[in-house]
């Protein structure tokens, strides 16, 4: 199937990704405290480390302390990298070498639920290292409302929006090397452009366009408000985006995943 088939098919829903998603729960159980670490190390050091430092050195950021505004993008990127990791990396070990994805699908599951599977249980994960930074972020002191409660179903959209296109690049890679292109030319520039570490303001009208096309940007939109306790404008907008991102994304992924070998 090519990609504009691909497009025009939506995943065929059922419940039977649950099982797919309790496999991997069951698993990750076995190795949590190092994977939740592992998650939430590079944000916490760039939270504390640009927050406080830099921090010290600027004068108030979009009205704000400067860590204010770093911890809304960090919840949001941090969201990003927990769910493509675990949707490339972890994926694709499921997939190639340890053979799961075959096993699965000589049960009674259909392709489309080990991918919906997949991408829940990525969105989960990367849904526990987002509320983990928001705690902490609470816990200092820079999260100014309780309406920021409101980012955790946002967390979760982000999480599948960004698990759905890693499973994308799963299902083509020949090797791990692969991810690499997407990590250092689609994630770091994604991240510099998105709002996560200086306001879009700042950026040429033309990289101002681009970043309104990434889903990390439209997160970031919304989680920031709700941390000052305001309510986003053109919340729908941001919103629709990485949902937008969620279904194409799966159904991509799921017309690309390789059949059970006969």
């Amino acid at each position: 199937m090519n990609l504009v088939q691909s497009l025009l098919v939506l995943p065929r829903l059922s419940l039977r990704f649950v099982h797919v998603w309790r496999r991997n729960l069951l698993v990750w159980r076995k190795l949590a405290i190092p994977s939740v670490l592992g998650n939430l190390a590079d944000p916490m050091i760039g939270l504390f480390g640009l927050g406080y430092g830099l921090g010290a050195m600027l004068p108030e950021v979009a009205g704000g302390p400067y860590i204010g505004f770093l911890a809304a993008g960090m919840v949001v990127s941090s969201t990003m990298y927990a769910a493509s990791f675990e949707s490339m990396y972890s994926a694709f070990s499921r997939l190639q070498h340890q053979k799961t994805w075959e096993a699965i699908l000589n049960a009674p599951l259909t392709v489309d639920d080990v991918v919906l599977g997949e991408m829940v249980w990525a969105a989960s994960k990367a849904t526990l290292s987002g509320t983990a930074i928001l705690l902490v972020a609470s816990l200092l002191g820079v999260v100014g409302s309780p309406l920021a409660l409101a980012a955790l179903p946002v967390i979760l959209l982000m999480g599948l929006a960004f698990a759905a296109i890693g499973l994308i690049w799963t299902a083509m890679a020949p090797s791990y090397d692969f991810f690499m292109y997407y990590f250092t030319l689609v994630m770091t520039p994604m991240t510099f452009l998105s709002g996560v570490f200086f306001p879009i303001e700042q950026l040429p009208e033309v990289l101002r366009w681009l970043a309104q096309a990434l889903p990390l940007y439209h997160g970031v939109a919304l989680v920031r408000p709700l941390f000052a306790g305001e309510l986003p404008e053109l919340w729908w907008l941001h919103l629709a985006v990485p949902l937008g991102y969620a279904v194409l994304g799966s159904s991509c992924a799921g017309a690309d995943a390789p059949a059970p070998a006969q």
